[in-house]
């Protein structure tokens, strides 16, 4: 069982699972627009993971996330090992494959506003200012930065023209997202800066699940008028909507690590079976 958790533990904190679940939101993007043979999702599965892993890693260095010190050093060789081949199959798949530049127009502020969560884009006075401590603007950014690069990155790629159901998927996107990144909020309410004003912080708990309710229903009317996937919508919101309902403040890191994030994997499931 050690070894198992510890597998498991890698799987989840080199972020792993995180770039699977973007491989598979962007995945589903291109089944929607029959779209295949396309480099985009495992581009974007290798950037999260050389993003992510970064991004921690600043994070440590500034002395945040605390909690996780201790594991990342003990896992450093296998983390900087997996970044090292994130970093080469992004140069291989940009330059050595039909992969239209031109997309990267696209991709790039989505790009920067990830980068931008975590990392200040300026400082005043030794304070840091990055998306994450402006005032409700955390969740914002990480839904449209995901809905960005899952959507409108892979469909510019294909030369897909953007149209009005295009911004519709574009839409219900950043809503799922939103629904989905709640219960990590939930979750560490406590831990967080108050200033930081995330939506469970603002609203309370019981009305950040209904408002993130609120949002899914949205998801699945705009979902009717968009796309001939409207069943699989319904199911996914109904899944989004259990997990984020039965969100608490001390659901561990596996609840929201791992089950929360598999949500685009049950999504991209349900997809091909439906």
């Amino acid at each position: 069982m050690l070894i198992l958790k510890r597998i498991l533990d890698f799987y989840i904190f080199s972020n792993l699972h995180v770039a699977l679940a973007g491989f598979c939101i962007t995945k589903i993007t291109l089944i929607k627009y029959n779209v295949s043979n396309s480099w985009v999702p495992f581009f974007v599965l290798f950037c999260i993971l050389a993003s992510y892993n970064f991004i921690r890693f600043y994070e440590l260095k500034t002395k945040r996330l605390s909690w996780f010190k201790n594991w990342f050093l003990k896992n450093r060789f296998g983390i900087l090992f997996l970044s090292i081949v994130s970093i080469i199959m992004v140069f291989f798949i940009t330059f050595f494959t039909k992969f239209n530049l031109k997309s990267f127009i696209i991709l790039f502020p989505f790009a920067l506003m990830t980068v931008f969560y975590v990392i200040p884009f300026f400082k005043f006075k030794n304070i840091e200012f990055s998306f994450r401590y402006f005032p409700a603007i955390k969740i914002f950014s990480i839904a449209v930065s995901w809905a960005g690069i899952s959507v409108l990155f892979p469909l510019e790629e294909a030369e897909i023209k953007f149209n009005a159901t295009v911004y519709i998927e574009f839409i219900q996107r950043i809503l799922i997202l939103i629904a989905i990144t709640i219960p990590f909020d939930i979750r560490d309410i406590d831990s967080d800066f108050k200033s930081l004003k995330t939506l469970p912080q603002m609203l309370g708990v019981k009305n950040a699940k209904i408002l993130g309710i609120l949002l899914l229903l949205l998801f699945v009317i705009l979902g009717f008028f968009n796309n001939s996937f409207f069943k699989t919508d319904i199911l996914i919101a109904i899944i989004t909507g259990a997990f984020l309902w039965f969100s608490t403040e001390n659901r561990t890191r596996y609840y929201t690590g791992f089950w929360v994030e598999s949500i685009p994997i049950v999504w991209l499931f349900l997809i091909t079976l439906i």
